[in-house]
């Protein structure tokens, strides 16, 4: 498949995911592009590392410290809480297929691979959050020393 659609597929869902997660939870109106911008940046960060070869849980990192930071980069220029952009901006990050292929496969009572993918799940989660702090220590760290 040709990158430039391949790139263009990635681009549209993950726009679409992650607004359509923030209308669900009710984000205002004038917030919803802001989303999409911070959670497709996140998620192409993740698609262009993990398909570089660095692993699931550097690239789930990178995207969330690229997600988070322009949650807090659009909370500062529309004049809003971080969280509305933050946590829609998550959305595409959620290792969902892995989480379920971990209860699914201990259903079906083959527990090595169950502990395996719940050892996958936990890491990507920790990446994730890891991330997050990340941005927001860089962002306190640039206020403070702003301000000096």
């Amino acid at each position: 498949m040709n990158i430039y659609l391949q790139i263009l597929i990635q681009v549209l869902f993950s726009f679409s995911a992650t607004v359509g997660f923030a209308i669900i939870i009710n984000n205002p109106r004038k917030a919803l592009f802001a989303c999409g911008i911070a959670g497709t940046a996140g998620w192409l960060v993740y698609w262009s590392l993990y398909n570089l070869s660095l692993g699931k849980i550097f690239s789930n990192f990178a995207a969330a410290f690229i997600a988070g930071f322009l949650g807090l980069v659009f909370a500062r220029k529309k004049k809003m809480p971080a969280i509305l952009f933050n946590i829609p901006a998550l959305v595409p990050l959620v290792p969902g297929v892995t989480a379920y292929e971990a209860v699914r496969t201990m259903v079906i009572g083959n527990i090595d691979k169950a502990i395996q993918s719940f050892i996958i799940v936990s890491l990507v989660t920790g990446a994730i959050a890891m991330g997050y702090m990340f941005a927001q220590l860089i962002n306190d760290l640039y206020l403070k020393i702003k301000k000096i």
